[in-house]
């Protein structure tokens, strides 16, 4: 029987070829706990082969029954799935002094990512103290022995890797129960597996292009990948396009290492962009709802004199006028132009790049996005591949996404949250987007959604109000996920999307610096009212700042930050080590973050700081609804004031200034003066745009 085992084992290692990285971390000459992910049905197998020293397993009687030859050979503990822990056998085997194997799901998984925490695992760090070893198994999930089947295309040769994280410990907290002390364990436990993904699946001198071509080998070439209003495409077309269309570009764009690009959201823009990726140049991604002024800023700010855009695009957003004001000092370039001169020697080049698969060559992968803001001209946020890759990989192991899904995007690629994670993300991770040009068409994109039956949609808290309102209450039966961020999520839309369709909303918080997500609730961790908890690989602090007691400045750093800013008139400013993101924010005890209000959302009043988002908060308890933004104003007597905007003509400032009095708050947060307006001025991201009101006060409303 041995000789059998022998023999198995030999060609397990040689079919799979498992490699362990970190071995040199394990310790297990004392009592240890060894805690992998669950991916397939061989992980215990293969894990056992790898170990340098004799453990225990514990494994579900069903799993014991198939493997039950390689069992005999190995020491393990068979539990019942009704009764998933036997804790008594276990720490028996802790207790004297053995290393124990144990699956912290209880379960393979089903979404490809890291599923719930069962509660003994907690409860056994707890009570033994021993050193736990977390463990990522990588690839088995895509073998023929996973759970996966029809969510990932799976191979009978998966490259396999096993990566042993830091060891720690759980100390008991004698100051809470053990209930709220296992609850705390099992939460560490999630989040170490979760930064434990992230960095096994994390890579460094990153090429996007290279990126979507390993997508394509590992989810087929003729899988649809994404989708607009007019076009479909498969891996295969997207990458001989961006091949056929690289190779036009290359020799038009000689020495210039930055170009800007003018388009919407489009299977177009897709092949655009991974077109530059592979050829090395820079894309600049354009605001196409700014004015001609500060798209030039833009322009400067980059050094750019070449405008890729399209004539279908620039004829229906009625945009002439645009390109007639960029025109005299930019290059504009059509993309309609390229197709037309292209010759069938071209397209055999391509085809042929296709075939051998030719990766890029480039070295400068990068790419700019500008912030919007109160700043006199804009900035470019310069983000590398790597920091984006590092957003795409820290999204995808907080959330389970899988090639069953499919995402609707309509917010702008100019805008971060959309080009990462309503783009990036479906396109490196095999998963079907459908790429809509604007997301202002509440009703057409609420039945497109349906139509679809699109599984993840993304917004910000104003675009998900208007889709709220105009949608039928079937529209959103296939939404798994919904996510909201870019601006604060307004409690009555969280509670229309509940009520009306059922759906959760899960609010989040990034910057363009952090390409974009910072922090996200999940539905492992979520705590309405917060943006969630910072993703995987990132670090945080709190500065303090004057005359604020609760909470401080955040300050984050981590693989997603930035390289540095494009600055008009100065070039390139490098990042510093810690990015600081100009937001005041408290952390509960769980790390959960909540923003209370932009540092320069504040007015000075009296010597005393007011929160402008507060007052637009309170506003909005008072009255009902969520049309409010307030600013500030100078003031001859106090240094500044409030002026409240609102599209409500009903509403009075007596009726708030009675609301703030009756629940006790400060007089401080009484506006000085309500003023109505048609609507609130947004900016092409869906922020409120504050600029513009405030050029309105300043105006007299002219």
């Amino acid at each position: 029987m041995a000789l059998i085992y022998s023999f198995l084992k030999t060609i397990l290692m040689l079919w799979f070829r498992p490699r362990v990285l970190g071995l040199s971390k394990l310790d297990l000459s004392k009592p240890s706990l060894i805690t992998p992910n669950h991916v397939s049905l061989l992980d215990a197998v293969l894990l056992s082969f790898c170990l340098p020293k004799e453990a225990t397993f514990v494994v579900n009687t069903e799993i014991a029954k198939r493997f039950a030859f390689f069992l005999r050979f190995r020491k393990h503990i068979a539990i019942d799935p009704l009764n998933p822990y036997s804790i008594r056998h276990m720490l028996r085997v802790l207790r004297n002094g053995q290393t124990l194997v144990i699956f912290p799901e209880g379960r393979i998984t089903t979404t490809g990512g890291i599923m719930k925490i069962y509660s003994g695992v907690g409860y056994l760090a707890l009570r033994t103290g021993v050193t736990v070893y977390p463990i990522i198994i990588n690839g088995l999930e895509r073998s023929i022995f996973s759970y996966l089947k029809g969510k990932l295309k799976l191979s009978w040769f998966p490259d396999v890797t096993m990566t042993v994280g830091t060891p720690f410990t759980i100390e008991r907290d004698q100051n809470l129960s053990m209930r709220e002390q296992k609850t705390t364990a099992n939460d560490r436990i999630l989040r170490i597996l979760q930064e434990g993904l992230f960095e096994s699946r994390m890579k460094q001198n990153v090429n996007l292009f290279d990126e979507v071509l390993e997508a394509a080998r590992l989810n087929g070439a003729k899988m649809m990948i994404a989708k607009d209003l007019t076009s479909t495409i498969d891996y295969k077309t997207l990458l001989i396009g961006s091949y056929l269309l690289g190779n036009k570009l290359q020799p038009m764009l000689l020495g210039k290492p930055v170009v800007g690009v003018f388009l919407p959201n489009s299977v177009g823009h897709l092949v655009t962009l991974l077109s530059l990726f592979r050829i090395g140049t820079t894309p600049a991604i354009l605001n196409f709802s700014l004015g001609i002024r500060s798209l030039l800023d833009c322009c400067e700010t980059a050094h750019i004199d070449t405008i890729l855009t399209s004539r279908v695009f620039i004829e229906k957003g009625k945009l002439e006028h645009i390109i007639a004001g960029l025109s005299p000092s930019m290059k504009i370039i059509y993309l309609e132009d390229l197709k037309a001169s292209a010759t069938a020697f071209d397209k055999v080049s391509a085809l042929f790049s296709y075939l051998w698969k030719k990766k890029a060559s480039a070295t400068n992968n990068e790419l700019i996005l500008f912030t919007s803001g109160s700043e006199s001209k804009p900035k470019g946020v310069v983000l590398t591949h790597t920091n984006l890759y590092a957003n795409i990989q820290q999204v995808t192991s907080a959330i389970d996404i899988t090639s069953r899904d499919k995402f609707f995007n309509a917010l702008p690629m100019f805008h971060s949250f959309g080009l990462t994670v309503g783009t990036l993300v479906p396109v490196v991770k095999g998963i079907p987007v459908y790429l809509y040009p604007s997301p202002l068409h509440y009703k057409a994109i609420s039945e497109l959604v349906y139509d679809q039956n699109a599984t993840i949609l993304f917004g910000t808290s104003t675009f998900m109000a208007g889709y709220g309102r105009m949608a039928h209450p079937y529209n959103f039966y296939s939404l798994r996920y919904v996510f909201a961020g870019a601006e604060k999520l307004k409690d009555d839309v969280r509670k229309l999307w509940m009520e009306k369709f059922g759906v959760r909303i899960f609010e989040g918080y990034g910057a363009t610096e952090t390409a974009p997500i910072l922090s996200l609730n999940t539905p492992l961790a979520n705590k309405p009212g917060t943006v969630g908890r910072l993703m995987p690989g990132m670090s945080a602090k709190l500065e303090p700042v004057e005359g604020i007691d609760a909470g401080g400045e955040l300050l984050v750093k981590g693989p997603n930050v930035m390289k540095g800013y494009m600055i008009h008139g100065k070039g390139f400013v490098p990042a510093e080590e810690w990015y600081y993101t100009g937001d005041l924010v408290t952390t509960d005890k769980d790390g959960f973050l909540s923003i209370q209000s932009r540092l320069k959302r504040f007015a000075k009043i009296g010597g005393e700081m007011v929160s402008l988002n507060l007052v637009e908060e309170l506003a909005m308890q008072c009255f009902g609804h969520s049309g409010f933004a307030a600013i500030t104003v100078n003031d001859p007597r106090k240094g500044e004031r409030v002026l409240l905007f609102t599209t409500d003509e009903s509403v009075q400032l007596s009726q708030l200034r009675a609301y703030l009095t009756e629940k006790q708050y400060s007089p401080l947060l009484i506006p000085g003066k309500m003023q109505v307006i048609k609507a609130l001025p947004l900016l092409g991201s869906g922020k409120t745009d504050y600029v513009s009101l405030k050029q309105l006060a300043e105006t007299g409303g002219k």
